[in-house]
This record gives structure tokens, sequence and C-alpha cells, in this order.
């Protein structure tokens, strides 16, 4: 059995993926940046007697993600690392500050980099190990108003395709996982009227989710993907997740740059005409 350590486990996909991988058996190290915000992964590890430690770990911060690891490192070797805490930013790149800008790469890329650095050193002399980062759809496309969050996500993207390329020498797996819409707190938020705004992506966007929500797909069906990915023991590098992942990949893949730019800019019938593939 592994020794998993799992980033924002508070809610969502990194709580559902700590449940998945100790409901299996591995030893689970679930972290979060405020463990007394979010007590109900404890509380059901303490009362299914899951193989599950709550820390404390705010990816954000140099010093709380050394600490933290090296603690861990010290008890022992960690055989999985997966990078799944994560923020949304979403509007025009003229109305966005700066600040917004690098707090969402902060988390979702130098966030990860802060692990992987923490951990890889360990797994390069052990020449055992995975690292799963978990991406996004919008890690492939992007468009607005998730302009933001697609570039965290694209600099995630070439991030872990480099560090695959000097892992795989020491027998490391590294991926990713790229989910579409999946209903989670993050979705939830998006599917919420946008403000006021001369852009009229945004609107369009919240209208998006909040129909894909009306099916909503469940963040265990990410973690069980997750899973997967680890136990199969595959190189594959991408891994798309969810009903309506491959169709915007494929619908993406289908037009040209200059197409796609143009789709985006246009009016919204013409956008969901062509999202529903007519």
């Amino acid at each position: 059995m592994a020794t998993v350590l799992i980033t924002g486990c508070s809610k969502g996909i990194g709580y559902e993926t700590a449940l998945t991988f100790a409901r299996a058996g591995h030893t689970v190290l679930a972290t979060m940046r405020t463990p007394a915000n979010a007590p109900q992964l404890a509380e059901i590890a303490k009362a299914e007697s899951f193989p599950i430690t709550v820390l404390t770990m705010d990816v954000d911060s140099d010093s709380s993600v050394s600490t933290c690891i090296e603690a861990l490192l010290a008890n022992g070797p960690i055989d999985v690392l997966i990078n799944n805490a994560g923020i949304e930013m979403l509007g025009s790149v003229e109305e966005q500050s700066l600040a917004n800008f690098r707090a969402v790469m902060e988390t979702n890329y130098f966030g990860a980099i802060r692990c992987i650095q923490a951990v890889v050193a360990s797994m390069r002399e052990r020449q055992s190990g995975c690292i799963l980062n978990i991406s996004s759809i919008a890690g492939r496309m992007s468009c607005p108003p998730m302009t933001p969050y697609c570039a965290s996500k694209w600099a995630l993207e070439a991030l872990t395709e480099g560090l695959a390329g000097e892992m795989k020498a020491f027998n490391v797996r590294v991926a990713l996982v790229e989910p579409g819409v999946i209903d989670t707190a993050m979705a939830q938020r998006i599917g919420v009227s946008a403000p006021a705004s001369p852009y009229h992506q945004g609107a369009r966007f919240a209208a998006m989710f909040a129909n894909s929500l009306q099916q909503p797909v469940p963040p265990s069906l990410v973690a069980e993907a997750i899973f997967d990915v680890y136990n199969s023991g595959t190189w594959t590098l991408r891994h798309l997740v969810g009903p309506d992942a491959v169709p915007f990949i494929a619908l993406r893949g289908s037009m040209s740059d200059e197409e796609w730019v143009t789709l985006n800019a246009g009016d919204d019938a013409t956008f969901f005409a062509r999202l529903s593939g007519n």
C-alpha cells in the first residue's frame, strides 16, 4: 500500500480523492489550509476507521509546504503526490487586477511547484513514485471570461509535461487529470450570474455552467479517475474526465485558432449552437 499526499482536501475533488484512496487501503495524508473550517473529512475518517491523517498545509506558503512535507518525509517516503488545490479566477484581462492574476497563479501553479520540489528528490533517489497534477480542460483551451484561470492551468500543463520528461528516467510517473465541468463549489460559483461588464462572455459562461449543473457530475467521478490513473501504472500523460471533456476538446481541435477566437468574440446563439454541434 502507498502513502499518498493530497492537497486541497477540504471539499470537492480533493475530499473525494482522499476517501477513494483510503477505501482502497492506502495511507492518505490529506492537507488543507484550515482544517478547523472543514472537519468533515477527519470526522468520517474517524467514524469509518479510514487511514487518513488531516494536516494543515497552505500551498501558497513556502514555509508551510516545506515544514509539513519535511516532517512527513522524516517518518517515511511519500509514494504519491496529488496536486489538487486550486482556485478559480474569472473576468476580462482589462477588469482583473494584477493581484488577482498573481493569486490564481500562486495557488494553481506555484503551489504545485512547491509541493513537487519538496518530494521529487526523494522519489528520484528511490527511483519510485507518482505525481498527479489536477488540471482542467481549461488547460488545453482558453476562452473568456476564464482567461486568468486558463492561464494558470496552461502553465501547470507545461510544467507537468516538462517534469514528466525529467522524471521518467528515474521511474517516477507524472500525469495530468483534466476534468470538464464537475459539480463542485467552484463550478457553482461560476454558474452564478456574472457582474455587469462591457465584456459579454461572463454572462454566457455563467449560463453554460448553470445549465451543465442541471445534470451534475459528482467530484467522486474525478476521484475514481485519479485513482485509476495511479492504480493502472499507466505512463499516459493526459487524462480527460467527465462527459463533456472529450467533446469540448474535440470542438477546439476542429477549429483553427482564428475560428476559435471569432467564436468566443461572437454572439451567444452562435456560440451555443456550435457547442451543441449545430
